[in-house]
């Protein structure tokens, strides 16, 4: 494998953008280049310490998904081989973590959907019964399947800043109710899609995000990542238990070494030990074999 790739240098290309994990660079007016490095946030830090192979599992993972629910809604991809746009010099940059994306107009909210009862929708269900406005049975447990899978988005936060989850009467109010609705409807499709694959292959997905751009004609289109470790909550089916929340196959690793560090979660993050950049790897190279049947360096 590859050395880890903490933060891309692409000269040939104009920097348009440097996110928690990803690097975008301008190629002409229609395309951009996406590298995912293997940069890793936490708490909302983005840490000092590379983890090895993170953003090549997260790209060959949304790929995998892209390909497999392009039946549902097309998305950003342009099959445009990376190490093409490039120059020479660069290509390990990009062979393996990449894309060449087309540029389209971001909706201003995550479409998050959720199929099980955890995190901050556990901890909003505890107090008030509902998640993001959405009344749910009452003697729901932490970890629990629900009923039906529900649509609670959120805003998008900037580097550094939470997102904030918002009614789906907030959500009209920003996208308009005809469009809301299109987004709600397809992102439970997609994740309706994805659960039953992936329960198949012995992973949960308990609740994950989608992003979606809107192209020149105002069609809506799948973007940024799709059903990764970062932006899912992957649980190994034969460790899930009513009442209790599964490790998960991402930053595991990394939330219990920090809790355990005394680090108050402010930047800057600590510099991790190996070992645990390591076995974090490992998790999501695991993700990726479960999902795919493909080991990393097979598909790179």
């Amino acid at each position: 494998m590859t050395q880890p790739l903490l933060e891309s240098s692409i000269q040939s290309l104009p920097l348009l953008h440097r996110g928690k994990v990803r690097d975008i660079y301008d190629i002409d007016a229609d395309n951009m280049l996406i590298v995912a490095t293997d940069r890793l946030s936490a708490f909302d830090v983005v840490l000092p310490t590379a983890i090895p192979g993170k953003g090549a599992v997260l790209t060959q993972v949304a790929n995998f998904w892209f390909a497999r629910l392009a039946g549902i809604i097309p998305n950003h991809l342009t099959g445009v081989d990376p190490a093409t746009v490039v120059s020479a010099d660069e290509r390990d940059q990009v062979i393996g973590r990449a894309i060449v994306a087309r540029k389209l107009k971001p909706l201003p909210i995550e479409a998050v959907v959720r199929g099980y009862l955890v995190g901050s929708g556990w901890k909003e269900y505890r107090k008030s019964g509902s998640v993001c406005g959405i009344a749910l049975p009452a003697g729901l447990q932490e970890a629990s399947r629900l009923p039906e899978p529900i649509f609670t988005p959120s805003t998008k936060a900037a580097v550094g800043a939470h997102d904030e989850n918002i009614t789906f009467a907030q959500t009209c109010e920003l996208l308009g109710a005809k469009r809301a609705e299109e987004v709600r409807d397809i992102a439970i499709r997609l994740y309706r899609a994805a659960a039953e694959y992936a329960l198949a292959k012995g992973i949960i997905i308990a609740d994950t995000k989608f992003e979606f751009g809107m192209d020149a004609d105002g069609k809506l289109v799948l973007i940024d990542e799709a059903l990764t470790p970062d932006s899912s909550r992957f649980w190994p089916a034969d460790h899930y238990r009513v009442g209790s929340n599964p490790p998960s196959y991402d930053k595991q690793f990394v939330r219990d070494w920090l809790e355990a560090s005394g680090w108050n979660k402010q930047a800057p993050g600590p510099e991790l030990p190996p070992e645990v950049a390591a076995k974090t790897g490992e998790k999501y190279r695991e993700a990726l074999r479960q999902l795919t049947g493909h080991d990393l360096e097979s598909q790179a």
